[in-house]
């Protein structure tokens, strides 16, 4: 199993606490729906606020299983895409959208079943005026992230592992998961074992 789909399956929780929270974007930035999960490399966008000639660009020019991450520069009045746009994305083999801004046609976009992270909707569309740039860093919900990064999203938010750390982090946030996992199963429901570790967590 490739080190992506390894980190499909760990939660955003797990891998955060890995890197000590320093990866997070902004915690507006949640997907459509709760049960949406993606895991892939970042295809990173940077447009002008209003115009998105060059996320046309990048839907055209990603390949497939990458995730495009937006930097809209935080916008919430014009949106990105609407259901038509994310529904090519979705054909092309794009693994999911994460963007600082806004979407809209929300109905359509999540009878398609598509990963969408994005801080909510809004009515008005955007220009296209063509400007922007592909494959460079960005800054997207106050990280920064590079082509390349992987990107980790679920219902609790989204999280990117630089490159460079991927392996460390995956294994560090492998271990906290299979250590949240025993801790529930010791104490969950045993009125002993929570006053037990309630008093050693104090007592530090």
């Amino acid at each position: 199993m490739n080190i992506v789909n390894q980190f499909q399956e760990i939660p955003t929780t797990c891998i955060s606490d890995a890197m000590q929270g320093l990866n997070n974007l902004d915690s507006t930035i949640k997907p459509l729906k709760d049960e949406y999960r993606v895991a892939g490399r970042a295809f990173t966008v940077k447009m002008p606020v209003g115009d998105n000639l060059v996320f046309l660009k990048a839907i055209r020019e990603a390949e497939p299983g990458d995730v495009l991450v937006v930097d809209a520069k935080g916008d919430t009045y014009r949106a990105i895409a609407g259901d038509f746009i994310v529904g090519m994305a979705q054909t092309l083999g794009i693994k999911g959208i994460v963007v600082d801004g806004v979407i809209r046609d929300i109905e359509g976009i999540k009878q398609l079943n598509f990963p969408v992270f994005c801080k909510g909707t809004t009515i008005a569309a955007s220009g296209k005026a063509g400007q922007g740039e592909l494959n460079v860093p960005i800054s997207c919900g106050g990280a920064t992230i590079h082509p390349g990064d992987i990107i980790v999203g679920d219902a609790d938010g989204v999280v990117v592992i630089p490159q460079a750390m991927e392996q460390e982090v995956l294994d560090k946030s492998a271990q906290k998961l299979e250590f949240d996992i025993k801790r529930a199963e010791k104490v969950s429901g045993n009125r002993d074992e929570i006053i037990k570790y309630l008093d050693d967590f104090l007592s530090k």
